[in-house]
């Protein structure tokens, strides 16, 4: 008699085989001048980048200088609706990179240390080790890139993960601003570039030195890396870049700025919460930015100050963009690029004024909401893009089942290869996203916010530890706006959508 294990592990086997069947019509499509019908092991370059919005070339947005971004996008598909787990740099990755909800890493700050919540967890790269690639880290891939704060996972590289000095300050005013703002600290850590290096010291909100690339984090990172495709073009690699900017403080070398003279730069002011949004929805009024020298510590930013931050926010996103195009060129000329997948990613969106918030950490479309490209060249789905919505969570399946490796045991998410056969196909899928919110008090209150996304609405609800106390709801029509406007969770007519949405969501959550 057959048992339900034998039923699993058969289905298991299939998945398998549809991935190594599309690798086989993928590989012989690449070359077929040289004829060659080997089967051979894709490679993977895996680019995460810090704080970035969907604010590109190849989403729409034309105030945004990305041009090598923009031709990624054309030899890849384009998820216009893909959603990180947590708008949290953290917490993540974790997810994506464990393949698991933040729920079952229980990681939901910067804090914890992945390896140390789940000691058998078999992460991404990790399953590309075990099975005989080389897997190398650059740069901010697990959470963090000063000395204090990196959360690295030893088990998943083959080599130690490297990170350059993290300088986040070079102009004179900068470095004056952090030497008066963190004295006590620069003593105890014996200099200036020390301290900076151990952990982020909040100094200016910008600035624009004339330096080289090279000089700063980014640059570095990606002169390493290029450095490597070198070293590894004979070995199947997955090679992860992760770039830290355009994360506060937004600091680009000046050629970047300059590229936006004389451009219509609009900041986005004036926007509010949406009506009846509860006190949990928003980010503690912006307060990752209020640590900045010259930020208000309270209400709206200045259209001054906001044109200010907008301009170097995009400045930033050139800069990565500059480095990723150098990558990409490396990759072209040692003609790695006919068995190399590159996988680009946001780990969450952000905020620029948007419903009157700065930065992340909150559930609203435009925190959670990343951009996500896939390119492999030769492929049906070269230059196209896809409206289903995906979830960051999805590529831990994707990836292994592409290069031909088993999927983890417990891996949440849902492959994405039959999109990348057919970037039209019907996809029946919704994402959720969560973050904290903790009520301060002789004995806080923790709420958990869990939100989620369907085709037209988003559904939120925020559920205390403290069964005593009431949980409150969010609901956003968003057919005809990009963004929540008015939260009608308690308006009668959208008392069905709730109810439906409610048990969509707590059958998510209750069978993962």
């Amino acid at each position: 008699m057959v048992n339900k294990f034998q039923i699993m592990e058969f289905f298991r086997r299939l998945k398998y085989a549809v991935g190594i069947v599309f690798l086989a019509s993928i590989n012989f499509a690449c070359d077929p001048a040289e004829g060659n019908r080997k089967l051979t092991k894709p490679n993977v370059l895996f680019i995460a980048i810090d704080d970035l919005r969907t604010q590109l070339g190849c989403y729409g947005e034309s105030s945004v200088i990305s041009p090598n971004i923009n031709r990624l996008a054309e030899s890849g598909l384009v998820f216009n609706r893909a959603y990180c787990q947590m708008a949290s740099c953290g917490p993540s990755r974790a997810s994506l990179l464990s393949g698991r909800r933040p729920d079952v890493t229980r990681i939901f700050d910067n804090r914890p240390v992945l390896r140390e919540m789940l000691p058998d967890i078999v992460t991404l790269p990790q399953q590309f080790k075990n099975y005989g690639y080389h897997t190398q880290s650059f740069g901010k891939v697990f959470h963090g890139i000063f000395k204090g704060e990196i959360r690295e996972d030893s088990l998943s590289w083959t080599l130690p993960a490297w990170r350059p000095m993290a300088i986040q300050y070079f102009t004179d005013n900068g470095i004056e601003v952090i030497k008066e703002r963190h004295s006590e600290y620069i003593k105890k850590a014996g200099n200036v570039w020390d301290a900076m290096a151990e952990r982020r010291l909040k100094g200016l909100p910008w600035e624009a030195p004339d330096l080289p690339d090279n000089e700063f984090v980014d640059g570095k990172i990606a002169e390493k890396a290029v450095e490597t495709l070198n070293q590894v073009k004979g070995k199947p690699f997955f090679l992860a870049v992760g770039f830290t900017k355009p994360h506060l403080p937004f600091v680009a070398p000046k050629k970047y700025y300059d590229l936006y003279k004389g451009k219509d730069i609009k900041p986005i002011t004036g926007e509010q919460l949406p009506t009846r949004a509860p006190w949990q929805s928003h980010n503690s009024d912006s307060k990752e930015l209020r640590g900045y020298s010259s930020m208000p510590q309270h209400g709206a930013l200045s259209l001054e100050e906001a044109y200010e931050l907008t301009l170097a926010y995009n400045a930033c996103v050139s800069f990565v963009d500059a480095q990723i195009g150098k990558i990409l060129d490396e990759l072209q000329r040692l003609n790695l690029h006919k068995n190399t997948m590159v996988v680009l990613w946001g780990d969450h969106g952000y905020h620029l004024g948007h419903l009157g918030l700065w930065c992340k950490n909150t559930n609203f479309e435009t925190a959670v909401r990343v951009p996500l490209i896939i390119s492999y060249p030769h492929s049906s789905f070269s230059g196209k893009r896809t409206n289903v919505i995906v979830e960051l969570l999805d590529l831990m399946p994707t990836l292994c089942e592409f290069a031909g490796l088993p999927v983890p045991d417990g891996t949440q998410g849902k492959s994405l290869l039959p999109l990348l056969n057919d970037p039209g196909k019907e996809w029946d899928k919704t994402a959720v996203s969560q973050h904290t919110r903790i009520l301060p008090g002789e004995k806080p209150l923790l709420y958990m916010g869990y939100s989620l996304r369907t085709d037209q609405f988003r559904y939120t609800e925020w559920i205390p530890d403290d069964t005593a106390k009431e949980t409150e709801f969010e609901l956003y029509d968003l057919r005809n706006s990009k963004v929540e406007t008015e939260n009608v969770a308690l308006i009668e007519k959208y008392n069905s959508v709730k109810k439906q949405h409610a048990k969509m969501l707590h059958e998510i959550l209750g069978n993962e």
